[in-house]
């Protein structure tokens, strides 16, 4: 049996019906905390600020990256400037980043799947 670390919330992408009280709607599910939306599974996240965004929180995304053309991070309620080496270790493996904050990124993120784009969302729960 899997580890719970190894298994997806829900294995395959799905629009964010509804966000905040600290977790996500999605495919008649909740869930509290934050999550990763890849094309093929969304997965809980530990991410609660921004500064805990690198290469290792992201791993998952790097790790599927051939599949992945932009990948949207949703910051919180705050704004956040991703640090250089971030952009350019995502641009190595040719995904582009996009970070706003947690509404505009799921409105975002609900749009590029609603058009079958290769898109995956990193999304910080808000209060």
């Amino acid at each position: 049996m899997p580890s719970r670390s190894d298994a997806p919330h829900f294995p395959r992408s799905a629009p964010i019906e509804a966000y905040g009280n600290g977790g996500f709607a999605f495919a008649d599910m909740s869930h509290r905390g934050s999550l990763l939306c890849l094309p093929d599974a969304i997965w809980g996240w530990p991410v609660i600020r921004p500064e805990e965004i690198d290469g290792t929180s992201l791993e998952r995304v790097f790790a599927a990256a051939n599949g992945i053309d932009t990948l949207i991070i949703g910051t919180g309620t705050g704004v956040w400037l991703p640090p250089s080496e971030l952009r350019q270790a995502l641009r190595a493996v040719s995904v582009v980043l996009d970070a706003m904050q947690t509404g505009p990124a799921i409105r975002t993120y609900n749009i590029m799947i609603g058009e079958r784009r290769r898109v995956a969302a990193a999304l910080i729960a808000v209060p």
